[in-house]
């Protein structure tokens, strides 16, 4: 059986790079220590967020349109941060740095541990900032 290790990258279509790009400074380079470079693949310029386990990619779209998250496709996307207090910091660097957020609070009907952060970005993809929950944490030490 062939196991997959984890996502390698995700790319995101983009309306405005300039626009795009400077939220996601904020939220994956002084938020949560991302890496950044750029590049060119196929005549467009691409920005490429990383950490030691993936990358995020933002590209320019093709269609304006803006993300709907109930049209099919991606929902939203959340990273994990470690801890409850991760989530709590991720939170009101956030909110310092102007974006609006959902605050840091638990969701117990999520689970007896969910602490989130919601936010939105540019051009309307849903993100969320989660902390590291028991269950998951049991999942992968048991796997």
């Amino acid at each position: 059986m062939i196991e997959v290790i984890g996502i390698d990258h995700i790319y995101i279509s983009i309306s405005d790079l300039d626009r795009s790009e400077a939220f996601y400074d904020r939220v994956l380079l002084d938020t949560l220590g991302f890496r950044k470079n750029s590049f060119v693949l196929g005549g467009d310029p691409h920005v490429q967020y990383y950490n030691r386990h993936f990358g995020y990619v933002l590209r320019p779209a093709r269609n304006p349109r803006l993300h709907d998250s109930y049209s099919c496709g991606l929902h939203h996307l959340c990273w994990r941060v470690n801890s409850i207090e991760d989530v709590q910091a991720a939170a009101r660097r956030l909110n310092e740095q102007a974006i609006t957020t959902s605050g840091a609070g638990h969701y117990p009907e999520y689970a007896a541990d969910y602490w989130a952060v919601f936010f939105t970005d540019p051009d309307g993809l849903r993100l969320e900032i989660t902390n590291y929950r028991q269950e998951r944490r049991e999942r992968h030490d048991r796997w």
